[in-house]
């Protein structure tokens, strides 16, 4: 075999490994970008970069099968209004408003179009949109669990009205951001 050969076998090899390390640094910043913060939560849980990454396409995959769908205006003021009274209803029943909180944002959540069986597939569907709001509804949804108990003060119902709050808007807005185009 001629230098010429290898030296072509070589430089292919190269380019060919360039491309797919440009290919995976592409994709995995557009995991990052896309699930911000929940990224590196699952990569901590999976223990691999790895299968945290397949993880999350899995994720994306079963995202792009959901019906999900905007509010209409009307129905946006409504669940303004709803979450109000919630709200109002604290003063009071704070454990109660924090119990109606989370069936508020659950109802939200199923009338855009997210399935809402199962807590943990409901983070994980969130997770493709929501990402950067998801550690609002874990903390939350934390205190929720707890609060029947009477195992929570005041302050803690009252930071998962202000976590509740995080996610219920974001859902409320569709997601969207200032300056962001949605696909």
């Amino acid at each position: 075999m001629s230098s010429g050969i290898v030296i072509a076998i070589i430089v292919a090899v190269v380019v060919i490994v360039l491309v797919i390390g440009v290919w995976m640094a592409l994709r995995r910043r557009h995991l990052r970008d896309r699930f911000g913060p929940e990224y590196e939560r699952t990569v901590e849980a999976e223990g691999s970069r790895t299968v945290a990454e397949r993880d999350l396409r899995a994720r994306e995959e079963r995202h792009d099968d959901l019906d999900l769908k905007p509010l209409a205006s009307t129905a946006r003021r409504q669940y303004t209004q709803d979450w109000n009274s919630v709200q109002e209803h604290f003063v009071d029943r704070p454990q109660e408003a924090v119990g109606e909180a989370d069936q508020l944002v659950t109802r939200l959540m199923k009338e855009r179009g997210y399935p809402t069986e199962g807590y943990e597939q409901q983070l994980k569907d969130l997770s493709v949109e929501h990402g950067r709001t998801l550690e609002h509804y874990r903390s939350a949804h934390a205190v929720n669990a707890r609060s029947g108990g009477q195992q929570t003060t005041t302050e803690e119902l009252r930071g998962a009205m202000v976590h509740y709050r995080a996610l219920f808007d974001d859902l409320l807005t569709n997601g969207d951001r200032p300056g962001q185009q949605r696909a």
